[in-house]
């Protein structure tokens, strides 16, 4: 069986890099995109099998490249866990109605990131 995919759509690299460093040692393999364009883009070619959403992206933002996601039938089931550091009241609610999974916001602490993603994609 082969390795789950993980798409993190992220303009930080410092973000990036936490998640990089935090699957390292895991079995997942780990996509990254910059922003919300790409990250759609990407997700349609490569189709992982979760995707790690931050909501403030330029070019398309987070909640827009997740309802893009969603349009596609391909992408439907794809757990799509939105991330975003400037939580507001609501935005739990605004991540769910674009198609969201899941929703965290930042700063979270990099084992709940890692339990949420083996929760909806347990490695193999």
């Amino acid at each position: 069986m082969s390795a789950k995919t993980i798409l993190y759509v992220e303009d930080n690299e410092m973000n990036r890099k936490i998640v990089r460093d935090l699957l390292k040692h895991t079995t997942y393999l780990l996509l990254e995109a910059p922003d919300g364009e790409a990250g759609v883009a990407m997700a349609l070619e490569r189709r992982p099998d979760l995707i790690l959403m931050d909501v403030q992206l330029p070019k398309v933002s987070g909640f827009e490249a997740t309802r893009a996601l969603r349009a596609e039938p391909a992408m439907a089931d794809t757990p799509i866990i939105a991330i975003t550091s400037f939580a507001l009241a609501g935005d739990d609610a605004k991540a769910r109605a674009a198609g969201a999974t899941a929703y965290l916001a930042k700063p979270y602490s990099p084992f709940e990131l890692l339990d949420m993603i083996r929760k909806l994609a347990p490695e193999s």
